[in-house]
């Protein structure tokens, strides 16, 4: 996964697949996803970015999935 800030032109790209887009859909005003031929993303782009949030910190934090709880019989 990559994360790219254009300061040029105020948009964020969330890179999320390698595969080529094929099909780009509007999901809100200036929120845009790309889809795969299969329909899986491929990217999010969000246009005026700085309008939408804070940009000064990008973080990214994986949590470790947890076992599955024993059942007491």
């Amino acid at each position: 996964m990559k994360v790219r800030y254009f300061e040029d032109t105020d948009t964020a790209l969330v890179e999320i697949g390698t595969t080529a887009a094929h099909e780009t859909r509007e999901l809100a005003s200036d929120l845009y996803v790309d889809l795969d031929a299969e329909g899986r993303i491929v990217s999010i782009t969000i246009e005026h970015a700085s309008r939408q949030g804070d940009l000064s910190e990008v973080t990214f934090e994986r949590i470790a999935a947890r076992p599955p709880a024993l059942k007491n019989h």
